[in-house]
């Protein structure tokens, strides 16, 4: 009851088929009818990118973005160390409180409490500083590879 559309023009009606035709091609008639369509175009249009510096420079969303994690990774760093310290600094008079012997020790005719609180916390002072300030600076190059990579 459904009449066949009237041809297009410029385009021949199918030919009615026969039985024989339903037979399945075969794959060489088919890879002879295949035609690779290809384009000059290779890229599809790009936003321009930006270097991550420009980003940070220009106070971008992104920007804020990289600055907030260099400024997050250095304040653990410096949080840890402070921690370090003070549990160090903090812990020698409660070791003194608790092994009552150290306090009766004599280092050079000055106590052993002296001597470790007012000479030896310096150098602990030095060494947790050059500790902080080589990995606040390896902190610093991974950020500029990250930027840079980018």
């Amino acid at each position: 009851m459904n009449p066949e559309p009237p041809p297009r023009p410029g385009r021949r009606s199918p030919a009615p088929r026969s039985d024989t035709s339903r037979r399945a091609p075969s794959p060489r008639s088919d890879a002879s009818r295949r035609v690779a369509v290809t384009s000059p175009r290779t890229a599809a249009a790009r936003r321009p990118r930006y270097p991550a510096t420009r980003e940070i420079d220009e106070q971008t969303r992104l920007g804020e973005v990289y600055m907030h994690s260099l400024l997050r990774t250095q304040f653990r760093l410096a949080l840890f160390v402070c921690t370090a310290l003070a549990c160090v600094i903090g812990g020698l008079p409660l070791l003194f409180l608790l092994i009552p012997e150290l306090r009766e020790v004599h280092l050079l005719g000055v106590p052993l409490p002296w001597a470790v609180l007012a000479g030896l916390i310096y150098p602990a002072f030095v060494i947790g500083a050059w500790l902080y300030v080589r990995q606040a600076e390896r902190n610093e190059r991974h950020f500029a590879e990250l930027v840079e990579r980018r």
